[in-house]
């Protein structure tokens, strides 16, 4: 997806992104309510280790390529560890359950814990002004602590700017020149006004944790924090550390070939993403975190309740923890993409139940979410139902297809695609639906369901959207009949040349450009490229994505060019 937030590193993509991260109230389940009682005997530890095997069977999960290490525990109880694929391609070393992997994004919660800890301590106050800690970091003091924690600060993640993740993520840099990289940069809104994911935020969490210490950031989260709790295999690698059974990242798939993943200093990620760890590290965090081991209970407390504009966030934000709901239970989660490795930490209340998955690999192939989420809801003894395929006629499918709209913003579309019907969020990729009979439809790689509501008449007058498999669900509206599906058209090689070239814009790059068939092709830093075709002379289609891009249409070479994908309209620059 050609999106300026699509993905972005040391984090979860949220929407690579997701169905995992569902808006509780929509889910029926109230932030401060107390937990629904287990339903049955829980599984034995031999049924969760049968059925992690056969979730990663169902995902033909190879031995060869790059894999995942799981680990499910219940309270002390450990209940499955095991590793499938390779740690390293090169060498022929298969994965163990005992190696470590960067876990990116995960780190945010060492992050927010190791301040809080500070606030416990009476060396800090949520409500403080940045500038007590950074004086000269501009407009400091309208930014306050928690805002810093729970991404409401409107200061410009470094990671989004244009070209940084390319060769400057290389660079090794230290606390006060990674701070100097972003804050200068525009703000995207006031303190306070609204929400957006935001790694500047959490190396900023860093830098006050180190002016308030004396420490560097994770100096002090492995003193106060780890060895207290003799956890010691999450650790910071740094430029030069040698991590006994580090594992190599990959990119790419096996179709096309893994590649080795992207560089970057270890330096940059920061208290954004800079740990790494092995699977039973994170169970142990978890135990002491969620135990009341590390924090006050009032610091967990705001740690584990959205406030302000991160109530109405996509991912019910905390402080370095996101709110979620795993079959009508309370789920707290954050989950981890850096160059070469994707990572899942959750942790349910009720049943105490941790489910760790790291993964070697930042390319297509596995669908973790929908792994972690059949593994924890097995094991806490509310499994998902088994899908039922069913026979659907052509003409049924046909009259699902339509418009169908939540707000005034948020719209997708069932069109029939090779007689599968397909759903296409606004702005995003068309996904199978699998029928299930009675107008009810699973998505494919996911735990997510609709239902096509009808009128008296027999006609679609909106869908219902379960995104946790049932529930209350979203009501969407029929809205409208689909749009004509756009006709591709051929370029000259002289309207091609005018598109060809780098264009920007302080959210976003694009660089457009051929492919080895002479193919349009266009590529977000960070992104693999994604083939364009020509609907008219200044108008190319995003293969795959409900996106387009429109040029200017000066005589010659075109100047700028607007992204279009649902609400947003993003327009670059030529360089």
């Amino acid at each position: 997806m050609l999106s300026a937030s699509s993905k972005i590193k040391f984090r979860a993509a949220p929407g690579a992104t997701s169905a995992v991260l569902a808006a509780i109230a929509g889910l029926g389940i109230a932030l401060c309510a107390p937990q629904q009682a287990l339903a049955g005997p829980l599984p034995a530890a031999a049924d969760v280790a049968a059925y992690a095997e056969r979730l990663m069977d169902e995902q033909k999960l190879g031995r060869e390529g790059p894999g995942v290490a799981l680990l499910v525990a219940r309270g002390d109880q450990l209940l499955y560890k095991g590793a499938r694929g390779m740690a390293s391609i090169e060498l022929g070393v298969p994965l163990s359950a005992e190696q470590s992997f960067r876990i990116g994004s995960v780190t945010k919660q060492f992050g927010a814990a190791a301040l809080l800890k500070l606030v416990d301590e009476g060396r800090a106050k949520l409500e403080d002004p940045l500038s007590k800690y950074l004086p000269s970091y501009p407009g400091g003091d309208k930014i306050t602590l928690a805002q810093l924690l729970n991404h409401s600060s409107g200061i410009k993640s470094y990671t989004g700017i244009p070209g940084y993740m390319h060769n400057p993520i290389r660079r090794e840099l230290s606390t006060e020149q990674l701070v100097a990289e972003f804050k200068d940069q525009s703000v995207d809104f006031a303190p306070g006004q609204s929400w957006a994911y935001n790694n500047s935020g959490y190396v900023l969490v860093g830098a006050v944790v180190e002016a308030i210490s004396g420490k560097p950031w994770h100096q002090y989260i492995d003193e106060a924090l780890l060895r207290p709790q003799k956890i010691s295999s999450v650790r910071y690698p740094g430029e030069n550390l040698l991590i006994k059974g580090m594992v190599q990242g990959y990119s790419g798939e096996a179709s096309s070939g893994y590649t080795v993943a992207g560089l970057l200093s270890m330096t940059q990620p920061h208290a954004a993403g800079a740990l790494v760890s092995d699977v039973e590290g994170l169970w142990r965090w978890n135990q002491a975190l969620h135990g009341g081991k590390l924090i006050s209970a009032e610091s967990y407390k705001r740690m584990t309740t959205p406030e302000g504009a991160a109530i109405k966030s996509p991912m019910h934000y905390g402080y370095g923890l996101g709110v979620d709901s795993l079959r009508g239970q309370l789920m707290l989660q954050h989950g981890g993409g850096i160059h070469g490795f994707v990572s899942t930490l959750n942790y349910l209340p009720s049943s105490k139940t941790t489910v760790v998955a790291l993964r070697n690999s930042d390319g297509p192939g596995l669908a973790m979410d929908l792994l972690v989420r059949k593994l924890g809801a097995f094991a806490i003894g509310e499994a998902y139902p088994e899908l039922k395929p069913v026979q659907v006629s052509a003409a049924e499918l046909s009259a699902a297809e339509g418009v169908y709209s939540l707000d005034a913003k948020t719209s997708r579309s069932l069109r029939v695609q090779g007689g599968v019907l397909t759903s296409t969020r606004s702005g995003g990729r068309p996904l199978n639906l699998i029928p299930l009979g009675h107008d009810q439809f699973a998505f494919e790689n996911s735990v997510a369901r609709l239902k096509i509501e009808r009128g008296t008449d027999g006609k679609a007058t909106g869908l219902r959207f379960f995104n946790d498999g049932d529930g209350v669900g979203e009501a969407w509206a029929r809205s409208g009949e689909l749009p004509a599906v756009h006709a591709s058209v051929s370029l000259t090689p002289e309207q091609q040349q005018a598109l060809l070239g780098d264009y920007a814009s302080p959210q976003l790059q694009v660089k457009i450009f051929l492919g080895p068939q002479a193919q349009l092709m266009g590529q977000v830093p960070g992104q693999s490229a994604m083939e364009l075709k020509a609907s008219g002379p200044r108008s190319l289609l995003v293969q795959g994505v409900d996106a387009k891009l429109e040029f200017s249409a000066e005589a010659a070479a075109a100047q700028e060019v607007t992204l279009l994908q649902g609400p947003a309209r993003i327009t670059m620059k030529r360089r």
